[in-house]
């Protein structure tokens, strides 16, 4: 049996690599995702301050630490009984929106586009920002960047910094902002309405008006048919903040609705020796191992997971995209996986629209933005990150310390869809012992499309990661391996 390893993947956060197996006819026998890296965040916020988590979390990853400040301070809410004022709230979802504008706007354009924009099996030199701006233009490109630093600047003047944001507190936000700053935001979410809505044309274009890219996006090779999660609202609308977590079954009905406290009820986590990430199962439909279908509890979260499980989305103009998406792939719920970045981009465009939303709100300058909190206990925290619903769960001892934190992120719900993504993938690209790049990179191409983060999702089941340590004498003469 021959194997293949693609190593390191690229474009993505994080460290992994793949193995291809193949069979003696050179078909794909088997292909595994590992995550040899290990975080740990968990075990180093324990005798910690329940207050300092919205600070430490954010550390675990530079693309997604406003999602760790934010659940990581919602927890913080529920763990000392305070609800925030309205107020409060507002900002934290303003700041959330932007942060959105900038996640999804890196994603598309420096992770993703390159695959079409540029091409699945261009050279390898060629994939990537570079290779898109040579596409595109020069004037393209100054917009991608002026835009994915709006989205930036609205995190920074509500976080106080753009990548690790300082807000956050039990009840409330830590400062207001004038109304100079609201309309500067207020300014910036009107330019990212147009850029999204050009970004969206920029898909339709290259994307969709090319007959072998849809066919790729349609083909079995990318497709899995899974339950999906994400956060709703009252009227089963989309929300990155706040509301109940909705899970709809592969045909689109709703099999379960719940308050975040409630995720352990409904949650289970298995693991495999072959992989430091854990790999989530809906709890009442049981693990039956990588395999899809409503017989098997795995589920999909993320711009795609979110639209399925929802009813639509809270904004005109992203609504319309909404319905237009399910209109070209056959209505809902889509599972072809590479739907992901259409998914994406109309997202990007309601967090631009609910940006504006709030922005013209002027109760987002009111000084009445925290509450005091109560006696420290235990709090669940959940919000929507860009790649998929974020958990964070927390227990405080009398004098608020952490004595129990768990932490399951958005790659961590992925982790057995992309699994078996990639190995499907394999499967259907590579026959017959013909295996070049441009292959590999469509290989990689089935978890490009979740925007993994794998430093965020690194877990160890049994508390303590494996270790060798070889020792050598002056000769470099091996005298003793010591292993864990």
């Amino acid at each position: 049996m021959k194997e293949i390893t693609i190593d390191p993947i690229t474009r993505l956060e994080g460290h992994g690599r793949i193995q291809i197996f193949l069979n003696e006819e050179g078909n794909v026998a088997n292909a595994y995702l590992q995550v040899p890296e290990l975080r740990g965040f968990e075990r180093f916020c324990i005798g910690r301050k329940g207050e300092d988590l919205p600070q430490i979390t954010p550390r675990i990853c530079g693309v997604c630490p406003v999602a760790h400040h934010m659940a990581s301070t919602k927890a913080l809410d529920a763990a000392f009984h305070v609800d925030p004022p309205l107020a409060a709230r507002k900002l934290r979802e303003l700041m959330y929106n932007g942060y959105f504008i900038y996640d999804h706007t890196l994603h598309f354009y420096f992770l993703g586009a390159p695959d079409f924009v540029v091409g699945p099996t261009a050279p390898p030199a060629e994939r990537n920002i570079l290779g898109v701006i040579n596409k595109v233009g020069l004037d393209i490109a100054k917009e991608v960047i002026k835009h994915r630093a709006y989205g930036q600047k609205i995190t920074a003047i509500i976080g106080g910094k753009a990548t690790h944001p300082v807000c956050g507190l039990p009840g409330g936000m830590s400062k207001a902002i004038s109304e100079e700053e609201r309309q500067e935001i207020e300014k910036m979410a009107e330019s990212c309405v147009e850029f999204a809505k050009f970004t969206l044309k920029v898909f339709d274009d290259v994307v969709l008006k090319n007959k072998n890219y849809v066919d790729v996006i349609l083909s079995d090779a990318y497709k899995h048919r899974t339950y999906y999660m994400g956060l709703v609202d009252e009227n089963n609308k989309v929300n990155f903040y706040d509301g109940k977590i909705r899970v709809v079954d592969p045909e689109g009905r709703e099999f379960a609705k719940w308050a975040a406290a409630d995720y352990l009820n409904n949650v289970e986590e298995h693991v495999e020796e072959w992989t430091y990430v854990k790999l989530p199962y809906l709890k009442k439909v049981g693990w039956k191992g990588l395999i899809d279908g409503p017989e098997s509890g795995i589920y999909r979260v993320g711009p795609l997971g979110r639209l399925n499980a929802s009813d639509g989305m809270a904004t005109p103009l992203a609504q319309e995209e909404y319905k237009r998406m399910y209109e070209t792939l056959g209505g809902r719920p889509v599972h072809s996986t590479l739907a992901f970045h259409w998914a994406r981009l109309i997202e990007l465009l309601y967090a631009a629209e609910r940006t504006l939303e709030l922005s013209r709100d002027k109760e987002v300058t009111s000084t009445e933005i925290r509450n005091k909190p109560g006696q420290p206990g235990e709090g669940v925290g959940v919000v929507e990150a860009p790649r998929g619903t974020l958990i964070h769960h927390y227990k405080l001892d009398e004098e608020g310390l952490a004595k129990d934190v768990n932490l399951i992120v958005a790659t961590v719900n992925n982790a057995p869809a992309i699994c078996m993504s990639i190995r499907d993938a394999a499967k259907g690209v590579i026959k017959g012992g013909v295996v070049n790049d441009g292959l590999l990179n469509m290989v990689e191409m089935a978890f490009r499309a979740y925007d993994p983060c794998f430093g965020c999702a690194t877990h160890f089941a049994f508390g303590q990661m494996p270790l060798e340590v070889a020792i050598y004498d002056h000769h470099r003469h091996l005298l003793r391996v010591i292993r864990r």
